[in-house]
């Protein structure tokens, strides 16, 4: 229930912020352009809190849904709404196509800004990273084939240099299906290895590619914490602060190996390989089902990574350039996915909504600052990216009636607005509600 409550908190937390910098940009440029801003809203439905600004102009609002936000200009819904002869020079419709154009644009613009200054922030506040240092060496796989060993360091893949763990696995997104060159430090002295990277099943945007398809990994130690008393691991012989290194005999490459090994041996004899107390031992345990069709061993298991995440700290102006080319990868990255969604080479299934969005926000949340301004950094990238899409109602779709207005020399008649617009706020309910459902199925099948 507290670990609910913390969600619930975080997600409504992050969403206020991020829908807060969107609207505010609309907000601020407006009135900036001379445009009377009516309303500022965080939230849709009924009012939480409202308050007037100092001038009397701008009711603000705290509303009760948090899922979105609007900011109500004056005028801006053209011939359906009566200005006063007097106030029509602060009419959003009555405004130069450049200045509404500004305006509609910078909402999603003040999302980029706020992801570039976030991500400065993570460049100097430091994150904890793992070393790009390779723990496991996947047996007849690429990387075995060529060359590498257990403790090489990456420094560099194609020229370009790799700085840790999630750099590598980046850089190799763009390799699968193509020969690449490596430097590694070993011993002290540099190594170059080539490898051809062959095409995998799944898109690399999905999958792990330097586990999966090139086979390295920095390697986990899975320790025993507790057991479960009369459980397969008590009548093994498990003990609590066991470190599990091999499964039938294969050094272990990651939690997941594990895990899948237990599933896959239900009622079998699983070999575990296993150091206790500066000892290796062999121990035999036999994987049960529970009553609700779960396969388990009755031990509480912690992975401990083979190389300790170090602190990464960014100088002023390293962190600078980090808050521009993070940002800029991620932008490309969601454009990526986008495009691969609507071409159906990514399943839409992987598309998430608010219950994926508000795990993650405590996720994050409860790891620290950094983490939850990474994640809304990205989510911030998203936003903007999504809200720039030429759909009515979205602001890529008021640039396209207001590109359309530029090139017929007078706006599109109301009607027509009205009629796009419904089309518009069907397609975005019709995605939200593919994108609940995702996250229904996504939480029963845990």
């Amino acid at each position: 229930m507290i670990g609910t409550l913390y969600t619930l908190a975080a997600f409504i937390v992050a969403i206020a912020i991020l829908i807060a910098v969107h609207e505010y940009g609309h907000f601020i440029t407006a009135r900036k352009l001379g445009v009377k801003v009516e309303k500022f809203s965080i939230g849709f439905g009924p009012a939480l809190f409202s308050w007037r600004s100092r001038d009397g102009e701008v009711e603000y609002i705290i509303a009760a849904i948090p899922l979105g936000g609007y900011v109500k200009m004056l005028g801006e819904n053209s011939g359906r709404e009566e200005v006063p002869e007097d106030q029509l020079h602060r009419a959003f419709d009555r405004q130069a196509i450049w200045k509404r154009a500004a305006i509609a644009s910078a909402g999603p613009g003040f999302n980029v800004l706020f992801a570039i200054l976030g991500y400065m922030a993570v460049g100097w506040l430091g994150q904890l990273v793992t070393p790009p240092t390779i723990g496991v060496v996947v047996a007849d796989s690429p990387a075995m084939h060529g060359g590498f060993m257990v403790g090489d360091e990456v420094v560099s893949i194609d020229g370009s240099n790799i700085r840790d763990w999630l750099d590598l696995e980046e850089t190799l997104k763009d390799k699968v299906g193509s020969s690449t060159r490596f430097v590694v430090s070993r011993g002290g002295t540099e190594e170059e290895i080539g490898v051809y990277l062959p095409p995998a099943e799944t898109d690399p945007i999905l999958i792990d590619v330097a586990s999966d398809v090139l086979g390295i990994n920095p390697g986990v130690w899975v320790d025993i914490t507790a057991i479960v008393d009369g459980s397969p691991s008590d009548r093994a012989g498990l003990l609590p602060g066991d470190r599990i290194t091999r499964v039938n005999g294969a050094l272990l490459d990651s939690t997941q190996g594990l895990i899948s090994a237990i599933r896959n041996n239900v009622d079998r004899e699983l070999n575990l390989g296993i150091r206790r107390d500066g000892s290796a031992l062999d121990v035999a345990v036999i994987p049960s089902m529970d009553a609700e069709g779960n396969v388990r061993i009755g031990a509480q298991l912690t992975a401990i990574p083979m190389h300790a995440p170090v602190l990464r700290h960014m100088g002023f102006f390293e962190g600078i350039a980090y808050g521009f080319t993070r940002t800029w990868e991620m932008t490309v990255l969601t454009l990526q996915v986008m495009g691969k969604m609507i071409a159906s080479v990514i399943s839409p299934e992987n598309l998430g909504g608010p219950i994926a969005i508000a795990k993650l926000a405590g996720q994050t949340a409860s790891l620290g600052l950094v983490p939850f301004l990474t994640f809304l950094a990205l989510v911030s990238v998203n936003l903007a990216v999504i809200n720039l899409m030429p759909v009515p109602v979205l602001d890529g779709g008021h640039l396209v009636y207001l590109g359309l207005e530029k090139l017929r020399g007078k706006p599109l008649d109301p009607a027509t607005l009205q009629r796009t617009q419904v089309v518009g706020i069907v397609l975005l309910i019709t995605l939200m509600v593919f994108a609940i459902y995702n996250d229904i199925v996504r939480y029963f099948q845990g």
